[in-house]
C-alpha cells in the first residue's frame, strides 16, 4: 500500500495539535513521529503503515504529557469578526468538550483527518463497523448537547 507521507504529515501534525494544544510543540512530536517511523528497521510492513504512524504519534504526545512541563507562551489567538460563525464554533466546542477523550479522538481522525474507519479499527483494535457504530452514537450524542440543531 503507498501512503502519501506528505499528506500524512499534514494529519499527524493536526492529530498531534489537536492532543497538545501548541503549535510549536506539536511539530515538534510531528517530525519526531516521521524520524521513527522512518528510522524503525524492525517495522514489518503489513499494511498497517497509517495505524502504526498514529500509534508513534499517539505515545509521543503521552510521553509529553508524562514530562514535568513548563508554562507555554500564549498563541496568538485569531480575532474574528463572524458573531453567528463565532457562536456556532463556540457552541460546538462546548458540546465537544463534554465527551470523553477516546470519543473525541475517534470524531477527529474520521471527520477532520478523514481516516477510513477500517484504518480507525486497526489502529484501535476493533472492525471497521464497530468503529462505525461507535461513530454513530457519539454523533447521536453531540447532536443532543447541541440541543437537537
Amino acid at each position: 500500500m503507498f501512503m502519501d507521507l506528505e499528506e500524512q504529515y499534514d494529519k499527524i501534525y493536526r492529530y498531534c495539535y489537536m492532543k497538545i494544544g501548541n503549535r510549536q510543540t506539536a511539530e515538534d512530536i510531528t517530525q519526531e513521529t516521521f524520524l521513527r517511523f522512518l528510522e524503525n528497521e524492525n517495522y514489518q510492513d503489513m499494511g498497517r503503515r497509517l495505524a502504526y504512524l498514529y500509534t508513534i504519534a499517539r505515545n509521543l504526545c503521552m510521553d509529553y504529557f508524562r514530562k514535568p512541563q513548563s508554562i507555554p507562551l500564549d498563541e496568538e489567538i485569531p480575532v474574528e469578526t463572524d458573531e453567528e460563525g463565532i457562536v456556532s464554533r463556540i457552541s460546538l466546542k462546548r458540546a465537544v468538550s463534554v465527551l470523553e477523550e477516546w470519543e473525541q479522538e475517534l470524531l477527529f481522525l474520521r471527520f477532520v483527518n478523514e481516516v477510513p474507519a477500517s484504518s480507525i479499527g486497526e489502529l484501535t483494535g476493533q472492525s471497521r463497523f464497530s468503529v462505525h457504530r461507535r461513530i454513530n452514537r457519539i454523533l447521536a450524542k453531540l447532536k443532543k448537547e447541541l440541543g437537537g440543531r
